[in-house]
């Protein structure tokens, strides 16, 4: 199996939209409690591609495995040499590099667009992700308490920081 790592394609969407409902409907990897449509998730990604942020789907035999992209931490405008990012894989794919690959390949696009540092916000019970992470060099640099409400409890939120 050869994995492309390519540029996001409106065509994509509802492969990635697959793996993003799963998310929403059984993990704790997004805090929306309502399943997107197609169209929400096309305006989401039109929104960061013509914000100049980068939107990667990584693909094996045609097929759209996983997705990354980043876009502004916040919008006041000293930070924008900072990013927030998101890597998913589908679930038939997770622990096969596919998120290894994405990661990769969005940390060199941010350096190649000038960014200084990356920003991961990640659930404190998804400790893979969290692991994931620091073998990328992303340190933990904070702890909220019950930022989020899913499931019938608290979740809190870890956030991680690579310098570039």
């Amino acid at each position: 199996m050869n994995t492309i790592i390519r540029k996001y394609q409106t065509e994509d969407c509802s492969a990635i939209l697959e793996i993003i409902n799963d998310q929403i409907l059984n993990g704790v990897a997004l805090y929306d409690y309502k399943p997107r449509s197609l169209d929400q998730q096309k305006l989401i990604f039109e929104e960061k591609l013509q914000k100049g942020f980068p939107v990667i789907v990584a693909e094996i035999n045609n097929e759209v495995v996983g997705f990354g992209y980043y876009s502004e931490f916040r919008f006041r405008e000293a930070y924008k040499f900072t990013v927030e990012h998101s890597v998913y894989a589908n679930k038939n794919h997770i622990g096969k590099g596919i998120g290894n690959m994405l990661l990769t390949e969005l940390i060199a696009l941010a350096k190649k667009q000038g960014l200084h540092t990356m920003i991961g916000v990640i659930d404190s019970e998804n400790v893979s992700s969290i692991t994931f992470h620091e073998k990328f060099g992303f340190e933990k640099a904070g702890f909220l308490k019950e930022t989020g409400f899913k499931f019938d409890r608290w979740l809190h939120s870890v956030f991680m920081q690579k310098m570039l």
